[in-house]
């Protein structure tokens, strides 16, 4: 068989036999860089073979660099989420599932695989927020987890000016890909006019963070629906695959998760979990740098919704479009507030 047929190994991570012959159904979830099959308590993470501009896992080596590396830093935020890699091994005609502590093992790794513990639905943050059900004193505690990570983060070696340099180029990328024709973005023109006009006005503050020494190696990826409202809360799902992504000023982050929130209805989480991290860090930034963050923010989630009609097939290709336009609509506030 080929040893790098992928729809063979989902057959498998779907199938009793990757599950110690449980029969009850398991559950595939497509996303643009992973598989995960979701059985009972447990769910196991497969990397897609692709390779991008930022991140190549083409290979067997490379996935199983990314997989330890995901397990490294998601146990930082999520410790009891993030149980094992799994060697995926075939051996006399067959798959099977070889955990860490029993490698090395017979028979040819053809993949790797994160083994995590399923999070219930109905905890994760954008569920709650979905429905109006985020209560105060869970916003709390999500404060008291995320002021104690980033306290502890180790700080960013980067200098002010790469800081603000990769701002600047991340928002040429957001331009070339929100201005394409195809696309018919109207507004987006504007928009990111305005967020270079609001990047320029507020670098001096930019490379103030960096020189207080306020960047660290954060999550990068702080989303609510990578948010398990639970006691304590966990975080999952960071970005692995480039330590730059993750080097960011904790309150770029939650403006992001804010502005996320605010999108789904509850736009009294932002505000609510700021003062609390900020009482908590000692940290105040200016209410403009908050409006920036939310804006660049905005910005790089309408680039990615757009970014994926860019797939040869794209998957649901109806959806990314209008998703596009209301994340520039929510970065069009922000930088009103952001004074452009």
């Amino acid at each position: 068989m080929d040893l790098l047929d992928t729809s063979a190994k989902l057959h498998f991570l779907m199938s009793p036999d990757a599950h110690d012959g449980d029969c009850s159904p398991s559950e595939l979830i497509e996303t643009h860089m992973s598989w995960v099959v979701l059985h009972g308590e447990r769910a196991l993470k497969l990397k897609k073979p692709v390779r991008y501009p930022f991140l190549d896992f083409s290979t067997v080596d490379a996935r199983e660099a990314d997989a330890r590396e995901e397990l490294r830093l998601n146990r930082r935020l999520a410790p009891q989420v993030y149980l094992d890699v799994l060697a995926l091994k075939w051996r006399d005609g067959q798959f099977a599932l070889v955990p860490s502590h029993a490698l090395p093992a017979p028979g040819t790794t053809v993949d790797w695989i994160v083994l995590m513990q399923r999070l219930p639905d109905e905890s994760m943050l954008d569920r709650l927020v979905a429905h109006g059900a985020v209560q105060d004193w869970q916003i709390d505690l999500l404060a008291v987890t995320l002021a104690q990570f980033y306290r502890d983060a180790p700080r960013a070696e980067v200098c002010a000016e790469e800081h603000v340099a990769r701002l600047q180029r991340e928002l040429r990328t957001d331009r070339e890909v929100l201005l394409e024709g195809r696309f018919g973005l109207d507004g987006a023109l504007e928009v990111m006019d305005r967020l270079d006009d609001a990047a320029a006005l507020h670098a001096g503050l930019l490379r103030q963070r960096v020189l207080e020494g306020r960047i660290v190696e954060g999550h990068g990826d702080l989303r609510h629906e990578h948010v398990g409202v639970l006691q304590p809360p966990v975080v999952i799902d960071c970005l692995a695959f480039d330590p730059a992504l993750r080097e960011q000023d904790p309150f770029d982050e939650l403006a992001f998760l804010g502005m996320e929130c605010a999108l789904e209805g509850m736009p009294s989480i932002a505000p609510h979990l700021r003062e609390r991290c900020e009482k908590a860090l000692d940290d105040w930034p200016p209410p403009a740098l908050h409006a920036l963050y939310t804006a660049r923010r905005a910005a790089l989630r309408a680039r990615l919704m757009a970014a994926h009609l860019l797939d040869a097939q794209p998957r649901t290709p109806e959806r990314w479009l209008p998703r596009a336009r209301r994340y520039l609509e929510a970065a069009s506030r922000a930088l009103a507030v952001a004074g452009v």
